[in-house]
């Protein structure tokens, strides 16, 4: 698994690194190329529930928005994440947090998300849509036994009253944003 992740384009020894600057830029090329790849793909994915685009002209920032799956306690609710992509990228994992607020047991306050394909268990294999998909899932699955919101975590033991508390908590938020 390692080894899809091993960066070819990485500057062997010190004698190499004289045209690293050209290499970088290269490099920059490659991954605007594959960004690029990437939001063709989920364009044409027809995914429902997800997308995302690059910010403005940066191809190395972009904003996707992530639906909650029916059937879940963020059904009808619609997020927004900010994904900023390394000069290292596909073989380092891009930054993913969430913008809008996500009451959740693995997001903290930050937006920070707790997921193990976007640290250790990343790989060069995933994409934009992998990342998306994974997020929405966790929505509906979290991972309780490490949370980054321990009051979320223990809430989620109760649906009912997870849900009745995040219904309270984004109308709270709707009302607040009016304003």
């Amino acid at each position: 698994m390692a080894s899809q992740n091993a960066d070819p384009a990485a500057v062997p020894s010190a004698a190499a690194r004289k045209g690293a600057e050209a290499g970088a830029t290269a490099a920059r090329g490659s991954v605007g190329k594959r960004l690029q790849q990437e939001l063709v793909s989920l364009m044409m994915s027809g995914d429902k529930g997800i997308s995302a685009f690059p910010e403005s002209d940066n191809l190395f920032r972009w904003i996707g928005t992530i639906d909650g799956a029916a059937g879940t306690a963020y059904e009808e609710l619609r997020y927004k994440l900010s994904l900023e992509f390394p000069s290292g990228y596909p073989y380092t994992a891009p930054t993913v947090r969430f913008l809008t607020p996500c009451y959740h047991p693995n997001v903290d306050a930050q937006g920070n998300i707790c997921l193990d394909i976007l640290k250790e268990k990343w790989s060069a294999l995933y994409d934009v849509r992998t990342i998306l998909l994974s997020i929405q899932s966790l929505l509906a699955e979290p991972n309780i036994d490490s949370p980054l919101n321990t009051h979320a975590a223990e809430l989620w033991k109760n649906q009912a009253a997870y849900k009745k508390y995040l219904r309270e908590m984004y109308g709270k938020q709707a009302k607040n944003q009016e304003t």
